[in-house]
C-alpha cells in the first residue's frame, strides 16, 4: 500500500503528501509553459498572420485533445483505485486492455480530424489569407494524434500508481523538444552571432513557417509518446509486462472506461466546443483580435498551469484512497488540495496582472496585439482563484469516478454563461466583452464545483473492484 494512504491524518502530514506528488507535476506544467512561451514567440516572429494561423484552429486542437485524454481518464481512475485496493494484477490487466482501446480510439479520431482540416478555418470564420496556413497546421497535428493518444494514457496511468516523477520530466523534455524542432523547421537557413563571443555560425533550417511549428510538435510527441510508453510497460514497479496480465478485453473494463470517460468526454466536448465557438465568434474582429486573443490564453497558462498539476495529484490521492476503503482520507485530500490550488494560483494572478506588458512584450512586436492583449489578460486575472477550484475539484471528483456532475456543470457554464454574455458584450466592447464574459463565467463555475464538492456524493461513489 502506498505511503500516502496513513494512519496518521494529521493535516502536516498529508500535506506533505499533497506537495511531495504535486510538485513533480507543477514544476512539468510550469516547464510546458515556459516552452510555450517561446514556442509562440517563435512563431510570432514570423508575423501576427501566422500567430492568428494556429491561433484559429488552437481550439480544435483542445478539442480533439480533450477527448484523448477523457478515453486515457477511463482507465487511470480504474487503475488508481484497483491499487489502492492492492488488486495490482487486476490493475495490469485493465492497463493492456488500455492500451489496446487506445489505439484503436485514438486512430479512428486522427483519421477524422485530418478529414475535415481543409473545411476548418472557413468553417471557423477565419479570413481567407491564413486559411492555407491553419489548415496545414491542423493536419499535421491530426496525423499525429494517435501518438498524442498513447501519451496521455501512459502519462495517466504512471500517474494514477503514484508515479508523478517520470511523466512530468517527460513533459518537461516533451516541451524542450518542441522548442528545439520549432527552431529547425519554423525558421530558414541563417547566419546566427554567437553573443559575446562574436562567432557567426551558420544555422539551417527548412523555413516551414507555420507548418514548420506543426512539424515540430509532432516530433516531439512521437518521441516522447515512445519513452512514456516504455516507462510504463518496462520500466513501471507495479505494472511492468514483465509481471504478467492479459490482453483480453472484458466487459467489465470496458463499462467502468465508458461510464468514467463519457461523462469526462462530454465536459470536454462541451468545454472546448465553447472555445471553438469563442474563437468563430472572435475571428470576425480580425487578426489583430484573434492574435490577441490566442497569445493571451498562453501568457494565461502560466497561471493555471499549477492549478493542473495540484488537481491531476488530487486525481491520483483521491482515487487511491477510495479504492483502499479510506473515504475520511480523502475527503482530508480534497480539501487540503482544492485550498493549495486556490493559494497558489491567488498568488500567480497577481503576478500575472503586473507582468502583463512584460509577457506580451516577449511574445510579439505587434504594437496592436500587445496593447490588446495585455488589457483582456488583467482582466482574466480576477477569476484565477476560482479557476483554481473548479480545476482541482474536477480533479478530485475524477479521481472518485464522479465525471458526471463536472460534465454538467461545465456545460451549463461555458454555453449559458460564457457563450451567452460574449455574444451579448461583444458588440460593444469587442474582444474585451468576450474576456470579460470568460472571468465572469470561470467565477462561476468554481463555486458550482465548490459547492458539489462539499455536498460529499461523490464519496458514496463505489470502487473499481
Amino acid at each position: 500500500m502506498n505511503d500516502f494512504i496513513t494512519k496518521d491524518t494529521s493535516v502536516r502530514t498529508l500535506i506533505k503528501q499533497v506537495i511531495r506528488l504535486s510538485i513533480p507535476a507543477i514544476l512539468a506544467e510550469l516547464t510546458s509553459v515556459v516552452m510555450q512561451y517561446i514556442d509562440s514567440a517563435m512563431v510570432g516572429s514570423v508575423g501576427k498572420h501566422a500567430i492568428a494561423a494556429i491561433g484559429l484552429v488552437s481550439t480544435s486542437t483542445w478539442l480533439t485533445g480533450g477527448l484523448c485524454i477523457s478515453a486515457a481518464i477511463g482507465f487511470s481512475v480504474q487503475i488508481a483505485q484497483l491499487i489502492g485496493a492492492g488488486k495490482e494484477a487486476k490493475a495490469r490487466d485493465v492497463m493492456r486492455q488500455a492500451i489496446v482501446i487506445s489505439l484503436i480510439f485514438g486512430s479512428l479520431l486522427s483519421a477524422a480530424a485530418a478529414s475535415i482540416s481543409g473545411h476548418l478555418p472557413a468553417w471557423l470564420g477565419g479570413e481567407k489569407n491564413i486559411h492555407a496556413d491553419a489548415s496545414g497546421y491542423f493536419l499535421i497535428f491530426a496525423l499525429t494524434i494517435p501518438f498524442e493518444q498513447m501519451r496521455m494514457l501512459a502519462g495517466q496511468i504512471l500517474q494514477s500508481s503514484g508515479n508523478m516523477k517520470t511523466p512530468s520530466f517527460l513533459n518537461i523534455v516533451l516541451c524542450i523538444l518542441d522548442v528545439i524542432f520549432n527552431f529547425l523547421f519554423i525558421f530558414p537557413t541563417r547566419t546566427l552571432t554567437v553573443p559575446l563571443i562574436g562567432i557567426s555560425l551558420k544555422v539551417y533550417g527548412a523555413g516551414l513557417g507555420v507548418r514548420g511549428a506543426a512539424l515540430g510538435t509532432s516530433l516531439s510527441e512521437v518521441c516522447i509518446s515512445a519513452l512514456m510508453m516504455y516507462f510504463l510497460l518496462f520500466r513501471s514497479e507495479k505494472l511492468s509486462l514483465r509481471l504478467g496480465g492479459s490482453w483480453k478485453i472484458k466487459r467489465q473494463c470496458l463499462s467502468n472506461a465508458v461510464r468514467i470517460s463519457l461523462p469526462a468526454a462530454f465536459e470536454h466536448t462541451a468545454t472546448c466546443g465553447a472555445y471553438v465557438a469563442a474563437t468563430k465568434i472572435t475571428a470576425p474582429l480580425g487578426n489583430t483580435a484573434v492574435a490577441a486573443n490566442s497569445l493571451a490564453v498562453t501568457a494565461e497558462s502560466f497561471c493555471y498551469m499549477p492549478g493542473y498539476g495540484i488537481g491531476s495529484a488530487a486525481t491520483t490521492l483521491i482515487g487511491q484512497c477510495i479504492g483502499a476503503g479510506r473515504k475520511d482520507l480523502a475527503k482530508k485530500y480534497a480539501y487540503l488540495t482544492i485550498i493549495l490550488g486556490m493559494s497558489v494560483m491567488s498568488v500567480t494572478a497577481v503576478m500575472m496582472y503586473f507582468a502583463a506588458p512584460f509577457m506580451f512584450a516577449m511574445l510579439t512586436k505587434s504594437a496592436e496585439v500587445r496593447i490588446l492583449g495585455t488589457k483582456v489578460l488583467r482582466i482574466e486575472a480576477f477569476a484565477e482563484p476560482m479557476y483554481a477550484a473548479s480545476i482541482v475539484c474536477s480533479g478530485v471528483l475524477r479521481g472518485a469516478g464522479d465525471t458526471l456532475a463536472p460534465s454538467i456543470i461545465n456545460l451549463v457554464s461555458m454555453w449559458g454563461v460564457r457563450i451567452t454574455l460574449s455574444l451579448v458584450l461583444i458588440k460593444s466592447m469587442g474582444l474585451t466583452g468576450i474576456w470579460l464574459a470568460m472571468c465572469i463565467e470561470l467565477c462561476c463555475r468554481g463555486i458550482l464545483m465548490l459547492i458539489r464538492t462539499a455536498g460529499g456524493k461523490w464519496l458514496s461513489r463505489k470502487a473499481v473492484t
